[in-house]
């Protein structure tokens, strides 16, 4: 029996034992096909993929690893330095994900291996507030507070833990966010759009329930008029516009020319909050982020794990509230 045909059987037999809720079969005969052509250029990943379908549900711990839209299976890399990845057959590849965002300077870049090298010496998780831990985030919030004039405080938190906790600080009932914009994965945040602009949400997955989706509004990306609609259908009753300055999401797609202004103008207006997930944008547009490139500043500013090249650092930058 033929290799590909070996491993469609042991994928099958993986998804059904252990899988039972997904049909992999057809992925796996596909894939299994794609292997007989370059059979050995992927077989190491292959193997290690039936092996995690053994024990985790789909065999990856999240969608963007699972390669759905691009008729393979997911590659398992084995090491990285600089622009290029490596997988556990010795493929190589350029790579332009870049840790879906944070590792700008590339990996393994020698000045971050000496600092993690110099943190673990002294133990990087400590459990307590201390001089190095302080001074590193006292030195990042320096840093933005320099950089956008907006914020007079900082917190460190995730990027979804901002981007959740945000529109708490200003106690009304409604969100506004853009369609298009991911924003983590909270239950208020997992929301489409519901029938007719201006209108309640739905969810989008499973297990969010209907009463915490109908409190988020959703509304097209650069259309200011949606967002005009919702200002004045729900007015009083808003907490917060949430919105990617640059929708990064769904391709990567500029904000329209007065857009951010438009927006800005009408939470000023209405006392609403305006929160910049800036987890993508922040210091790769500028320094300061979306805001210093487009001249417009945020009530809150979340950023993520591009503080730390990848290591667990996020911040929120919270302006005057």
């Amino acid at each position: 029996m033929g290799f590909a045909r070996k491993i469609a059987q042991y994928w099958r037999r993986a998804g059904a034992m252990f899988c039972k809720s997904v049909d992999f079969s057809a992925d796996i005969l596909m894939i299994a096909g794609q292997m007989k052509k370059g059979l050995d250029k992927y077989k190491k990943s292959a193997r290690a993929f039936a092996e995690s379908c053994r024990v985790l549900p789909g065999g990856v711990n999240s969608p963007v690893r699972a390669f759905g839209g691009v008729d393979m299976g997911p590659l398992f890399v084995a090491g990285a330095k600089g622009s290029k990845i490596f997988d556990i057959d010795g493929n190589e590849y350029i790579d332009y994900v870049g840790s879906w965002g944070p590792i700008i300077l590339g990996h393994a870049h020698p000045s971050v291996i000496a600092a993690v090298e110099a943190a673990a010496e002294g133990h990087i998780v400590r459990g307590a507030y201390t001089g190095r831990d302080g001074a590193g985030k006292e030195n990042h919030c320096r840093l933005r507070l320099d950089r956008e004039s907006s914020a007079s405080q900082q917190r460190h938190r995730g990027g979804h833990d901002g981007d959740t906790f945000g529109p708490r600080l200003y106690q009304k009932d409604i969100i506004i966010k853009m369609a298009g914009c991911y924003h983590g994965h909270s239950d208020s945040l997992l929301v489409a759009a519901g029938s007719g602009l201006a209108e309640s949400a739905i969810a989008s997955s499973a297990g969010v329930p209907a009463a915490v989706a109908k409190l988020t509004i959703v509304v097209p990306y650069n259309d200011i008029a949606a967002v005009r609609e919702a200002f004045a259908r729900h007015k009083g009753k808003i907490a917060a516009v949430l919105v990617e300055p640059v929708g990064a999401n769904m391709g990567v797609v500029p904000p329209a020319a007065d857009y951010l202004e438009a927006v800005r103008k009408l939470c000023d207006a209405d006392k609403v909050l305006l929160i910049f997930d800036e987890v993508i944008t922040g210091f790769r547009l500028a320094l300061g982020g979306a805001q210093e490139r487009f001249g417009v500043k945020a009530d809150i500013t979340c950023l993520g794990k591009i503080i730390g090249e990848a290591c667990p650092r996020r911040l929120s930058a919270e302006g005057p509230i």
